[in-house]
């Protein structure tokens, strides 16, 4: 305790004497590190935010059939108001603010509603349970189980399986397009190129970082899909394959800006032993830089996955929002993201609706978070191996 209370001590007396001698800057540094910090808590704050709305549903306490069991109007009275207040599907606020006319008319619609569906063998089913999200179902009028994201009928359908699987599609096409294109222009900018042809051709590249997503969506709804429709004569002009070549645009700039960073940092000494004992420059390149590179040049594919499956705008504007399960990449096809997007506004505030839009956001939280966890212990492996630590 003793030697703790010396080391605060001694501590606080720098801070004070570095306080006094130079007070601007360690204002200034102090300023930087809450700053720092701030960004720090807001990530955090938003993702609990996102877990809290999204809480109900992962805990299976959240209820979505059409027909529940009916309170009659004239149990109005004597029903708890807590009760009433979950059968009628209203916040809090909502609940309180809400006149008794309006919540029995609400209950007569209620009625009405249940008089409608009851007859339907999905009516009573919950249709945000883990099994009605994950596993297919056979739905009235269907000749066998399917999987179907369809929350505007009378009975809200709620499976995740086709956003996720049109999410990794166009992500897929995404990282095959860009990938290659943005490490090819890496290693030829910081390894071949003249310094003139360097000028300007990086900044060129990384300036594709600066249009504007809506932009590119447009250039892929307007353009790019007629002309690849064109070209392979597929039937669905919206489709994953037209927004994963749009994503890809997206993200090159991305893979490009960090792989160049990483190649461009391998010791130039590596190069010119290359060379002494006779290789040519892309020998060079390709079996010494490259290898040496590898950390960052995976972690620049990382954060390219990140960018591509996170992107909003390009594919709401170019997959056709389909959700449907199909393994061909001309079909149309929705992600989770333009799923968020485009129903989010029509939703009423706590209802399952509304649950369902930020549990995606919740997956999609975890499906970037445990990415880049992957992605950095790879990393480190791969680091600790080039520097002869394992």
């Amino acid at each position: 305790m003793a030697v703790i209370e010396q080391s605060k001590n001694e501590s606080w007396t720098a801070i004070r004497r570095g306080q006094r001698k130079r007070p601007l800057e360690w204002l200034v540094e102090r300023g930087i590190y809450l700053v720092s910090l701030s960004a720090i808590v807001m990530v955090f704050l938003i993702f609990v935010f996102v877990g809290r709305e999204a809480l109900p549903v992962v805990l299976g306490t959240a209820q979505s059939a059409a027909v529940s069991d009916i309170i009659p109007v004239e149990q109005f009275d004597s029903t708890p108001p807590a009760k009433l207040r979950k059968y009628l599907e209203l916040s809090e606020e909502q609940f309180k603010t809400m006149d008794r006319e309006s919540k029995l008319e609400l209950m007569n619609l209620k009625i009405e509603a249940a008089k409608e569906v009851s007859e339907d063998k999905d009516s009573r089913l919950n249709t945000i349970g883990w099994r009605s999200l994950l596993l297919p179902h056979q739905w009235t009028g269907y000749d066998k189980p399917e999987y179907i994201w369809q929350p505007v009928s009378m009975i809200h359908k709620y499976n995740v399986i086709p956003l996720l699987i049109g999410s990794l599609k166009a992500t897929v096409v995404a990282l095959l397009f860009s990938v290659p294109l943005a490490l090819g222009a890496a290693l030829y900018v910081s390894q071949l190129a003249g310094p003139k042809t360097k000028e300007w051709l990086k900044p060129s590249i990384e300036m594709l970082a600066g249009i504007p997503s809506v932009v590119l969506g447009f250039f892929a709804l307007l353009v790019m899909a007629s002309a690849l429709q064109s070209i392979f004569g597929y039937e669905s002009r919206l489709n994953a394959f037209v927004a994963g070549i749009a994503l890809g645009l997206a993200v090159i700039p991305v893979v490009f800006s960090i792989a160049e960073d990483a190649l461009t940092s391998v010791p130039r000494s590596y190069v010119q032993g290359a060379l002494a004992l006779g290789s040519t420059p892309w020998q060079a390149t390709w079996k010494i830089v490259l290898p040496a590179a590898i950390p960052g040049v995976f972690a620049a594919v990382v954060l390219g996955f990140g960018r591509a499956i996170g992107e909003t705008m390009v594919v709401l504007m170019a997959s056709g929002n389909a959700s449907i399960v199909s393994a061909s990449l001309f079909d149309s096809t929705r992600t989770m993201t333009a799923t968020i997007a485009a129903e989010l506004a029509e939703t009423v505030f706590g209802e399952h609706h509304y649950r369902m839009l930020f549990l995606l956001g919740a997956v999609l939280f975890a499906v970037t978070f445990l990415s880049n966890l992957l992605a950095d212990q790879i990393i480190h492996r791969l680091k600790n191996r080039l520097e002869g630590r394992v």
